[in-house]
């Protein structure tokens, strides 16, 4: 998964797994599935780190420190950017565990805070913050300095583009 993306299909990793796509499928019944197998241990770390940025006095600062923690997964597990793209498209049926849910779940109160305390517009919601990461990520992965690219986008994206006092 790592080495040839989110998009790879069951058979191949059947294949590089030395097992029939069936066991494949039998244990992963959707894409999703998978690919919440693959990073939920990232996720659950994403989400652990939201939890105690929840607590900072700082909320504009908290939330932006998560949205660059995110961004950083992104650049640097191959595939996770893909994954909370499809993850949004494919849907799912509510119940199955989603890489992206459980990202909006988290980032939702240090959304709120954020918004409370005057530091974002009111009218952002955690899934279009967590969508401008991931488009972000997507468009610099390829660049010579993946990190370096994403993190200046972000800025501009949080700072703004008017030149600075």
């Amino acid at each position: 998964m790592a080495v040839h993306g989110a998009e790879v299909s069951f058979e191949k990793i059947a294949r590089e797994s030395g097992v029939g796509s069936a066991t494949v499928h039998r244990h992963f019944p959707t894409r999703q599935s998978l690919m919440y197998a693959v990073f939920h241990h990232r996720i659950n770390g994403l989400c652990a780190r939201a939890a105690e940025l929840a607590h900072e006095k700082d909320h504009g600062r908290a939330l932006l420190t998560f949205l660059e923690n995110v961004l950083d997964y992104c650049v640097d597990a191959r595939g996770l950017a893909i994954t909370l793209v499809l993850d949004n498209s494919e849907g799912g049926n509510g119940a199955e565990k989603s890489c992206s849910r459980e990202l909006d779940e988290a980032a939702q109160p240090l959304v709120s805070k954020a918004i409370r305390a005057g530091a974002v517009r009111t009218d952002v919601t955690a899934a279009e913050l967590l969508a401008l990461i991931v488009g972000i990520a997507l468009s610099t992965e390829s660049s010579r300095d993946p990190r370096g690219a994403a993190r200046r986008l972000l800025t501009l994206a949080t700072v703004g583009l008017l030149p600075r006092d």
